[in-house]
């Protein structure tokens, strides 16, 4: 999803959740919440925190019909008159699932946007924000002499802690959604995403590029050198040339990826016995053949390390032709690497 355009606020309401755990309770607003002076608010936390490259849907095992978040989101689509009664089960849901010690209380805000405009497709929108860390300002007051200053508590404008947005679109594959969490990155509270809106990876040519250039890392990085000998300056070279495919390709083919990156076929053979064996155990389903984005090459290149680090004197980094750097040892053991290059800079 390249192009979205918020539309206007139709609807806006604020509960409070609290963590089960520890027996905080919930509140609930049985009005709507006025938003006529706010609403540019929320568009510049959408903006700030939300992006459309890697989007999600909603799943449920063993059907997409028994997740509760599906059904309260679709309840409201079909009849928007049931938006305070079933944002009240959204965040009973929420609160169900708030258990894990890490886990903050805070305000549940859940509204309603009409008329957004996703590639010249017009739809509507809900979106569910959540804020467990608030923000400092000082609130100024006038008297008779002079100022005061107190501190006041309050959600922060810019950062979001949590939140989802949830697009009328592509309804019985559970939606399209985009996810927001920046709290709580720790495996084990995770619950935003997996316990309490049940999403998974929409397969788009982000999620495939993304997760075929993590399998060729975890392959380069673990699995080869327990299969072949391997210096680090050849993984790194071979980290390289992954990224440099993708960077230089539109479309992604496995089996010309292979044989331009990897080359020897008893390395090709190694990689396809690991893939294969990688998808199936964290149940990756990714095509053969996809579009290549190149949103998901730049996040991946970052993570895909071309340094050669020599004990603690020097550091190497290695970006192009591998043949220009040459590896030994000498007579009394020490080991070397001698580097080719035409100009300094």
């Amino acid at each position: 999803m390249q192009n979205v355009i918020l539309g206007k606020m139709d609807r806006l309401i604020l509960h409070f959740v609290g963590n089960k755990n520890n027996g905080d309770g919930v509140r609930f607003s049985d009005v709507l919440t006025d938003f006529e002076n706010i609403e540019d608010f929320f568009k510049q936390l959408i903006d700030n925190n939300f992006k459309y490259e890697e989007l999600y849907q909603f799943f449920f095992l063993p059907n997409l019909e028994l997740n509760p978040m599906y059904q309260f989101i679709s309840s409201v689509f079909k009849e928007k008159e049931s938006f305070i009664e079933q944002s009240k089960n959204v965040g009973r849901y929420l609160y169900d699932k708030s258990t894990h010690p890490q886990i903050k209380g805070g305000e549940l805000c859940i509204f309603y946007l009409k008329d957004c405009q996703i590639n010249d497709e017009l739809i509507d929108c809900i979106g569910i924000f959540k804020s467990e860390n608030k923000d400092t300002i000082l609130k100024v007051s006038s008297t008779k002499d002079g100022y005061n200053l107190k501190d006041e508590k309050g959600i922060n404008t810019t950062k979001l802690d949590k939140g989802c947005l949830i697009f009328n679109t592509e309804t019985k594959n559970g939606y399209i959604v985009s996810v927001v969490d920046n709290t709580n990155k720790n495996t084990e509270a995770q619950y935003w995403k997996d316990d309490f809106l049940s999403v998974q990876p929409k397969r788009n040519e982000y999620h495939q590029t993304n997760q075929f250039l993590g399998i060729a890392k975890q392959f380069v990085t673990k699995k080869l050198t327990e299969d072949f000998e391997v210096s680090k300056a050849d993984q790194i070279d071979l980290l390289n040339r992954s990224v440099e495919y993708f960077k230089n390709h539109e479309t992604f083919e496995k089996t010309d990826f292979e044989k331009k990156v990897f080359q020897d076929n008893n390395t090709i053979d190694s990689f396809r016995n690991f893939d294969e064996g990688y998808r199936r155990d964290n149940e990756i389903d990714i095509s053969n053949n996809f579009d290549i984005s190149t949103q998901a090459v730049k996040k991946q290149a970052r993570a895909f390390k071309s340094v050669l680090k020599l004990d603690k004197n020097f550091h190497i980094y290695i970006h192009g032709d591998k043949e220009l750097i040459e590896q030994g040892v000498e007579k009394d053991g020490r080991k070397y690497y001698k580097i080719y290059y035409k100009d300094e800079s």
